[in-house]
């Protein structure tokens, strides 16, 4: 079976699962980017706040979505594994959160998603494939 998303919804589901995850720190991984994509991010956002067009406050998630949207990207940094660091741009975002095994994207397309769902989407997303829990 294929799942297709459109990237907004990619992209929504990416972004909760960065809101929800809490383990990846258990697993020996930390999320890293440019401090300079950061800061750049950061004004995007805030730009699009005075235009009318982002209402919400802004997290460190947006931030990080706001990166990708920017031609940035993400680093998964792999602490004690073994595995090395993986990046991401929005593009592998489009691409592979459909790839996450059906159950816990069914639970994240269904709002049913807890931190399991989460971290199983940042995985698929970095890895291409669940390997942590």
């Amino acid at each position: 079976m294929k799942i297709v998303l459109t990237h907004e919804e990619s992209e929504k589901h990416f972004h909760n699962a960065l809101c929800n995850s809490s383990n990846i720190s258990y697993y020996g991984l930390s999320l890293d980017y440019s401090e300079k994509d950061y800061k750049a991010a950061k004004k995007s956002l805030t730009d699009k706040q005075k235009k009318g067009i982002f209402t919400e406050t802004i997290c460190r998630e947006d931030v990080w979505m706001e990166i990708l949207r920017i031609g940035g990207k993400l680093i998964l940094v792999d602490e004690e594994n073994g595995m090395g660091n993986k990046s991401i741009t929005l593009k592998d975002v489009h691409s592979r959160v459909a790839t996450t095994p059906l159950r816990h994207l069914m639970d994240a397309i269904n709002e049913r998603d807890d931190a399991d769902t989460a971290d199983c989407i940042i995985q698929t997303v970095f890895y291409k494939e669940v390997i942590f829990g």
